[in-house]
């Protein structure tokens, strides 16, 4: 009981330090804090009590600027009020789900928050995703309503959802509702609160090839300590948030915002080099990106970069995949000392965080556990392994996600959740991640599965056999390589097949090489020889589906 006790004011004494020196713990008056207690109390700390308390302590400061502008707290409050209503309206109610396919802008925001003041789960889809992708899905989880921008309207035929909303829209007589047409409809008069929180639902890959979702209850004030212990970011900052929102890390910092009061400035689509004009010109003291972003940005030419300014980014925060190669000592020689790489998973959150003396030291490891934060490595059999060994990479926090919408989860151990990779824990204590451990690949922060590849080229009427494998790329950290063998009078090419994939899954899955071989080698049970195929190079094909600026669109 007394080592309870002891825990819990250690605890405490450790979230007020942090919360302290990131400067979220101020002064307010007696009544701004009874007002924030029972906003906190009766909406909790998700998207609806999260942004309603900053609407409470700074009703007037600049909470989102995207291309239409700028929203204070308490425009933003208003506006996600009557935007509730609306899709109350439209049928929407507590334990719905609200489908969000929105790229980064006000309307996501808006949704999100909306959906969670009535008590709704809302399900953010991947904006790379094909029609039939959205179709499979949206049958599967049955969303009451789906927001999403315009752009993506042409994926709707077949798609049964009984609410559709368009998030941002340049139409000036669009065909459906709209979120700014909802909101200009309704009361943006306060809500009372619904009898359930709503659940957030990050999608993550699936080895069927549809992708499953990972739902979580609102995170507490203990989750963001975690983060905040290893990455310095500071109340108040204007934060230009790259990383896609429907990601996990788009959206923890999203969410993170809430308790940070930082200004979200939003882009719909990544551009390097606007991307650094924005950052200069909104004087943003963070970034958060995927890797893929920071080679691009990087591969500006030398007169690009020199003409933007960023001596006021203090932080650079980077997850969705491994950096590749010298790109941590490359970004901080130009920049300065502010790259800081997050290592997780959409199923445990984050795990490890690498600062800018981890990454001199050793630009590839994954950093150090942060606070009340556990990562051990085990054996297959769920035992510990001795310290320098390899094994798979288990996690403890309070971010674990509650299950698959579709049922199953991931393996868990004595609390600890496998993240699928596996890794070690070298002498300097530092935690060092190796691959996975199946088949899948990380390409740009997107995972893809060679299966579910195989298995759509294999459907087109003029392959014979296909295998897709894993392979490096200095760029993206790995690509999919297709080794395809073509039925007889066949005449398709790379082009055929990267076109066929890019019909029938996510942009993101479409191979950056196809190989065009006579046979696939075999053992001699029939079993294709992966390793064998890993080592050849690229024969024939070698071919590109996207420009540059059109790749980085993909993860944007």
């Amino acid at each position: 009981m007394l080592s309870k006790v002891v825990q819990g004011v250690g605890a405490a004494a450790t979230s007020v330090k942090v919360l302290g020196k990131a400067g979220v713990i101020r002064p307010y008056s007696p009544a701004v804090l009874a007002r924030l207690g029972l906003m906190l109390r009766e909406w909790g700390t998700g998207p609806a009590g999260g942004f309603a308390s900053l609407a409470i302590r700074h009703p007037d400061a600049v909470g989102i600027i995207d291309e239409r502008g700028q929203l204070t707290w308490g425009e933003l409050h208003r506006r996600s009020n009557a935007l509730a209503r609306g899709l109350a309206a439209q049928g929407v109610g507590e334990g719905d789900a609200v489908a969000v396919m929105c790229r980064n802008h006000r309307g996501f925001v808006e949704t999100s928050i909306a959906t969670a003041k009535l008590g709704a789960d809302v399900l953010y889809l991947n904006t790379a995703f094909s029609g039939p992708q959205l179709r499979e899905l949206l049958e599967r989880d049955r969303p009451k309503a789906l927001v999403l921008d315009e752009e993506f309207s042409g994926l709707l035929e077949g798609v049964d959802v009984p609410v559709t909303v368009l998030g941002w829209c340049d139409d000036d007589a669009p065909t459906l509702p709209t979120l700014d047409g909802l909101i200009a409809d309704h009361d943006a008069g306060d809500l009372s609160a619904p009898g359930r929180h709503g659940r957030i639902i990050i999608l993550t890959s699936g080895t069927t090839g549809t992708p499953k979702g990972a739902p979580r209850s609102e995170a507490g004030v203990d989750a963001a300590v975690s983060l905040l212990s290893l990455m310095p970011l500071h109340a108040g900052w204007r934060t230009h948030v790259a990383a896609p929102l429907f990601h996990t890390w788009g959206f923890g910092h999203m969410a993170l915002g809430m308790l940070l009061g930082s200004t979200l400035v939003l882009r719909r689509r990544f551009d390097p080099e606007e991307c650094l004009r924005v950052v200069q010109d909104q004087r943003c003291e963070s970034i958060v990106v995927i890797p893929v972003m920071l080679q691009r940005i990087l591969a500006l030419p030398a007169e690009v970069l020199d003409r933007y300014d960023l001596s006021r980014v203090e932080v650079v925060a980077s997850s969705g995949s491994a950096l590749p190669g010298e790109l941590a000592l490359t970004w901080m020689d130009r920049f300065g000392d502010n790259l800081y790489s997050t290592y997780g998973s959409t199923e445990v959150a984050y795990a490890a965080v690498a600062g800018p003396r981890d990454l001199r030291e050793s630009p590839s490891t994954a950093g150090r556990p942060p606070y009340a934060t556990v990562v051990k490595i085990l054996d297959d059999q769920g035992r510990p392994v001795p310290d320098g060994e390899p094994g798979r990479i288990f996690v403890g926090n309070g971010l674990l996600f509650e299950g698959y919408t579709g049922g199953g989860s991931k393996e868990v151990v004595d609390g600890l959740m496998s993240t699928g990779d596996v890794g070690r824990f070298r002498e300097d204590g530092r935690l060092y991640v190796e691959g996975r451990d199946d088949e899948m690949i990380v390409s740009g922060g997107e995972n893809v599965f060679p299966k579910e590849v195989e298995d759509c080229i294999a459907r087109h009427d003029e392959v014979a056999e296909v295998a897709a494998v894993g392979v490096e790329d200095d760029e993206f950290g790995q690509r999919l390589r297709a080794f395809v063998v073509r039925r007889d009078g066949s005449s398709i090419d790379e082009e055929g097949v990267k076109g066929w994939v890019k019909e029938n899954l996510a942009r993101y899955k479409v191979p950056r090489d196809v190989v065009f071989l006579d046979e696939l080698p075999r053992n001699a049970t029939g079993k294709v020889l992966k390793r064998e195929l890993m080592a050849q190079g690229v024969t024939a094909g070698d071919g590109e589906l996207w420009t540059r600026e059109e790749r980085g669109t993909a993860y944007a």
